[in-house]
């Protein structure tokens, strides 16, 4: 699970969670040469992973064509873990997962993941003009996990065969928001991944039934588990603060549905955001997964959240609208780690 050259904080690893934001003003191909340069900064350093997530129909996330931009990573680094965190498994073909996968392993051989989601990524009418038809659902992701894991196996008398994919060794991950992939994960023996940093009403029931439910299997002897946090640092809390805008405003926007590029920070909060919104962003603020701070403020919080989940590895989303002010973040957090 842990590559040779990651580094440790409080005795785990760090890693990094990507959508490839496209900053307002600005487009994808930017968005791509930002991701690959915070990719190679992060490897010097000592990061363990880098995953991107499959999003749709957003006009602020690039990264939609998951499995190709976590090649172009891959070929831009050396030693980093790159995978998915995750693809949305309902929107695919089990078999065309497995091949580019299975593809992805064969040009970067023990370097890449695959996290797994059994949510959309989209609304109801992009998930309709992914997948042609709505018969597909989470309701059946046990299923397509099940037929996705067996063109990994190497079977030359099977009907139907990966090629690339067949009999290689992809770590397979499942990402979940509550309870369902928590058991299923813990049924199979897989590692898993949990989407705190957005959803972490449910984190700790969820982490308890991982662990009580566990059942060793040939993929994994122990439980592993992976907590999603957000971490913006910055020299100065005043200043992480104000970077912090910019993640508040993409969240406020989430939750009132509405769809834009990435925005810029922002000075004057208390002119800028209405009295409830406000309250909404004050109460995302004491999300033991939301870090905003200086250095000191923000290792803290990390400190206090490590020992209270007993996490194995954090994955860490940094929304940050000024390229140069992320990679000082990701800087600073290397920098806590030994």
């Amino acid at each position: 699970m842990i590559t040779a050259q990651s580094k440790k904080f409080n005795g785990i690893p760090l890693s990094i969670l990507d959508l490839a934001m496209i900053n307002e003003g600005s487009d994808a191909s930017q968005s791509f040469k930002n991701t690959v340069d915070l990719a190679q900064h992060v490897e010097k350093w000592g990061f363990n992973r880098y995953w991107l997530a499959e999003h749709h129909n957003m006009p602020g996330v690039a990264s939609s064509a998951t499995s190709l931009i976590i090649g172009h990573v891959a070929g831009a680094t050396k030693t980093i873990r790159v995978g998915a965190g995750g693809v949305m498994l309902p929107n695919h073909a089990p078999l065309v997962i497995a091949e580019q996968f299975g593809t992805l392993d064969a040009l970067y051989p023990g370097r890449i993941d695959l996290g797994l989601g059994r949510a959309p990524g989209s609304d109801q009418a992009t998930a309709y003009a992914l997948r042609r038809t709505l018969n597909s659902s989470g309701n059946d992701f046990p299923d397509q996990l099940a037929e996705l894991r067996s063109f990994f196996t190497y079977d030359p008398s099977a009907r139907v065969r990966a090629v690339p994919g067949e009999g290689q060794d992809i770590p397979i991950w499942l990402l979940g928001s509550s309870d369902f992939s928590a058991r299923l994960s813990a049924e199979l023996g897989l590692p898993f991944s949990f989407a705190s940093h957005f959803a972490p009403a449910y984190l700790m029931q969820a982490l308890q039934i991982y662990h009580s439910n566990f059942k060793p299997s040939k993929d994994l002897k122990e439980p592993y588990v992976m907590l999603g946090v957000n971490a913006i640092v910055a020299d100065t809390d005043e200043k992480a603060q104000y970077l912090a805008t910019s993640f508040q405003q993409q969240f406020l926007n989430i939750r009132k549905g509405v769809t834009t590029q990435f925005k810029p920070p922002v000075e004057d909060v208390d002119s800028f955001f209405s009295p409830y919104e406000k309250a909404t962003l004050d109460e995302i603020a004491n999300w033991p997964s939301v870090m905003v701070g200086s250095p000191e403020t923000v290792k803290e919080k990390m400190e206090a959240f490590v020992h209270a989940t007993k996490a194995n590895e954090l994955i860490i989303s940094s929304g940050i609208f000024n390229h140069e002010d992320r990679l000082h973040s990701y800087e600073l957090l290397g920098e806590m780690m030994e």
